[in-house]
């Protein structure tokens, strides 16, 4: 029925000198009914991914300021936030990781926003909240998500090796949850290598974060130091680097869905959902580069349901027509699904129907051309 269906609202990226971007913006922001969401006294969690140093495909800070301006004219007090990586790179502490945001154009100065690492120095800044999902009872999620009024969360629409997408479910499941939360979505999930195709170049030595792969006439993935974070598999040239199957990927999107129900707990009625779907890259922000896009730039949708904006996102993503000569290997035909061509393995819809299963919001939306 019509009514049980979610509005999702779209702006394409054609512009004018009468109404640009950042007008379309504005116009999206007021669809969702910003003013009836915040108000005087309210702390608003900006939720975003500031790009690892070398990363070019993060959400341009322009963008962020103008919303960052909507919530303050609700009376509303906004900062940027996002959570430490598992990983050892830029943003492994909030020192560098606030480093690398400003490096990255998120300054005071631009965005006119401060920027709170929401999980502490280190990382370890968690609360437990309860949740009742469908892997745990309750989730670790970043202190200052939990202390925080209400949320705003700002996406890059990108693939990920992991969970087939990382939109707005993986922003908030992973993107707020503390290390204790990253490390319960991830554990089970270490890739495997398959020797008979594995050339022993080194490739997936350096990015592994737990330094636990050793190159002899083979890579070896040692299994108790993994961390299941998939970096390796991204970067394997010939492929020999699997997803192990025993726990798989559906798995983690289960685990990472009871952390989006932790995260929004309490915000129910106070939060905004902003998919960005450009430069369409087919790896994760986190890492320090920029593949080729794997499909053509799309527009922005704004919601107030985190199932539906995604489930829109990846309808208008496959209706188009894929790259050649990408990380994109099949489902280039309008239609095709561009998620599982660049993971042919990963069943990026467990997320949603998870998602829907919690009532975190509805698969069936109505898409509204603004």
């Amino acid at each position: 029925m019509e009514k049980d269906r979610a509005d999702v609202y779209f702006a394409d990226l054609r512009a004018s000198h009468k109404n640009n971007l950042l007008d379309k913006l504005d116009t999206l922001l007021d669809s969702v009914g910003i003013n009836a969401l915040f108000g005087k006294g309210q702390l608003v969690a900006i939720k975003l991914h500031f790009g690892e140093k070398g990363n070019t495909a993060y959400i341009p800070p322009v963008f962020v300021r103008r919303v960052v301006e909507r919530v303050r004219a609700t009376g509303a007090a906004p900062f940027l936030t996002d959570t430490n990586t598992l990983y050892v790179g830029t943003r492994t502490n909030s020192v560098e990781h606030i480093s690398t945001a400003i490096e990255n154009g998120f300054a005071y100065s631009v965005v006119n926003a401060p920027i709170v690492i929401a999980d502490g120095l280190r990382g370890n800044d968690g609360v437990a909240v309860g949740v009742n999902g469908t892997e745990f009872k309750e989730v670790s999620i970043a202190k200052e998500i939990v202390n925080a009024d209400a949320i705003v969360v700002l996406t890059h629409f990108k693939c990920h090796e992991m969970t087939g997408f990382g939109w707005a479910l993986k922003n908030v499941g992973m993107g707020c949850a503390s290390r204790e939360g990253k490390l319960s979505q991830h554990s089970n999930c270490a890739p495997v290598v398959e020797a008979n195709e594995c050339f022993a170049c080194g490739a997936c030595v350096p990015v592994c974060p737990a330094v636990a792969i050793e190159v002899k006439s083979a890579a070896f993935i040692d299994d108790k130091k993994c961390i299941g974070c998939g970096h390796c598999i991204a970067v394997c040239p010939e492929g020999a680097i699997k997803i192990s199957w025993d726990e798989t990927t559906t798995g983690l999107q289960k685990k990472m869905v009871d952390h989006v129900k932790g995260a929004l707990k309490g915000k129910e009625q106070k939060m905004i959902f902003i998919n960005f779907i450009q430069r369409i890259s087919p790896s994760c922000d986190c890492y320090g580069h920029t593949d080729a896009p794997v499909a053509p730039d799309v527009g922005i949708v704004a919601s107030i349901d985190p199932v539906a904006i995604d489930a829109a996102s990846a309808y208008l993503v496959n209706k188009g027509v894929g790259f050649a000569d990408t990380a994109l290997i099949s489902g280039f035909e309008p239609g095709g699904d561009k998620f599982r061509g660049v993971y042919p393995e990963v069943d990026w819809e467990v997320q949603l129907d998870s998602a829907a299963g919690l009532g975190l919001g509805r698969r069936e939306y109505r898409l509204k051309t603004i």
